[in-house]
């Protein structure tokens, strides 16, 4: 698979966005119930409305692509001097090619020319190998902003 380049979505990127976030709610959910956080059931009502119609008003939502297909995403949203990732899912099966670390450069280089001093994210604390990218990229662990227990608060300065 050649390395994964970043652009942003475009109107005829719904079914790719409807697919990556329906990957990455079911994961996301499995995981929570695997790690007795809740019980097992249907996706949750918000979640499968941003699956079925994929809008993150005053966000930027970026695509990673590899052989003329689409394999990952990230949400991006800037809101003054501060820049929050969210939805950063790769493909399992194209894992392994940069797509990760191509979206979050991106993201880091629309949240500075956005005017954002830093990028933040929050993360599962059993996501080992999210948690090992997060930090090579320079990501380093703060005080909580989150509320539900078992995330990992990550901050990345950008200046």
């Amino acid at each position: 698979m050649n390395p994964a380049v970043v652009r942003i979505a475009a109107a005829g990127d719904a079914a790719a966005v409807s697919g990556l976030l329906h990957a990455y709610h079911e994961r996301t959910e499995a995981e929570k119930v695997a790690h007795g956080l809740q019980e097992f059931g249907p996706l949750a009502s918000a979640y499968a409305a941003e699956i079925d119609a994929p809008a993150f008003p005053g966000s930027d939502v970026l695509l990673a692509e590899a052989d003329n297909r689409v394999i990952g995403m990230v949400v991006l949203r800037v809101h003054g001097s501060d820049a929050e990732i969210k939805r950063l899912w790769v493909d399992p099966a194209a894992r392994g090619v940069g797509a990760g670390s191509a979206l979050i450069a991106e993201a880091a280089r629309r949240a500075t020319a956005a005017g954002a001093a830093s990028l933040r994210l929050s993360v599962w604390d059993w996501r080992h190998d999210a948690l090992g990218l997060y930090r090579s990229r320079g990501f380093v662990e703060v005080a909580s902003w989150e509320m539900r227990e078992r995330l990992v608060c990550l901050r990345m300065p950008l200046r």
